[in-house]
This record gives structure tokens, C-alpha cells and sequence, in this order.
């Protein structure tokens, strides 16, 4: 017959070594989870809103802007970035609270914010000199959560004791 105690033992046995590698693997966001959730929902809602000339952030991702609009390589590229790493890594890393999923969370969202003010800079002007159309509100709107986000990242994985 089965001892109860020695199993229970035996299975302690097990875990225990495997305990700090499993600690040293996970974040604990604190206060600061609450911050990226309503930082990744405003990601969301920036996608809803004017980007270039009048199409949103989703119809640039998806390559669905209005007839006659014209949308560069950037901000398209900028629209890819920050959804996967601003909305869909930084969900992933902060449901799973996984450190290397927050280290590339940073390191994305840091790269997200570089191609937003590439994206924001090539709406400004045009190749023969005149001014540009202009960012439209949710590529700003994106530009400062992606500030946010990527310093609250960034804080968080290299604060690890």
C-alpha cells in the first residue's frame, strides 16, 4: 500500500529543486500591470482612430485605407509593430508573466516607438517640399502609449532581483 506522507515527500522532493529556476523565469508586475493593461486597451482604441489622412490605424494594418488615400511603408509598418508587440506580446507577457515574454515586450515596444515617430515624420512632409497631411490623432495617441508602455516594460524586466 501507497504511504501518503512518502508521496507527498516524494513530490516535494521534486518541485523544490526546480522552485528558483521557475521564480527566476516569472515577473510580478504589481502595480504596474494595471498601468500596461490600460496602456495595451489604449493601443486598441488608437487603432480605431484617424491615422493618415482619415483612414484608422486597422484599415492601415489591413491594407483597407479609403480610395485615395495613399499610406506608406511606414506608418504600415508602424501599424504591425505596435498591435504585435504594444497589444499582442504585451497581453501574452502579462497573463503569463513570463520574463523573456517582457524582455521582448520591451524591446519590441521600444522598436514600435521608433517606427511611430518615423511614421508620424513621414505624414508631415512629401517629396516635393510642401507640408504633408499630418498625423492623425490615433498615430499620436500611439506614439505617447507606446512611451508608456516601453518604460513600463523596461522598468519591469530589468528590475528583477
Amino acid at each position: 500500500m501507497c504511504d501518503p506522507v512518502t508521496d507527498d515527500l516524494s513530490d516535494l522532493q521534486v518541485e523544490v529543486p526546480k522552485a528558483p529556476r521557475r521564480a527566476f523565469r516569472q515577473i510580478d508586475p504589481g502595480a504596474r500591470a494595471m498601468v500596461i493593461a490600460v496602456c495595451v486597451m489604449l493601443m486598441i482604441v488608437s487603432a480605431l482612430l484617424p491615422w493618415v489622412e482619415g483612414a484608422s490605424g486597422w484599415q492601415v494594418l489591413f491594407g483597407l485605407s479609403p480610395k485615395g488615400t495613399v499610406v506608406g511603408l511606414v506608418p504600415i509598418l508602424f501599424a504591425v509593430c505596435s498591435m504585435l508587440f504594444g497589444v499582442l506580446l504585451s497581453g501574452a507577457a502579462l497573463v503569463t508573466r513570463l520574463w523573456a515574454l517582457a524582455f521582448v515586450s520591451a524591446a519590441g515596444c521600444g522598436f514600435s516607438l521608433l517606427t511611430s515617430l518615423l511614421a508620424i515624420w513621414s505624414q508631415q512632409s512629401t517629396s516635393s517640399h510642401e507640408p504633408g497631411p499630418g498625423p492623425g490623432i490615433g498615430i499620436i495617441l500611439g506614439l505617447l502609449t507606446l512611451v508608456v508602455l516601453t518604460f513600463q516594460w523596461v522598468k519591469l524586466t530589468f528590475s528583477r532581483d
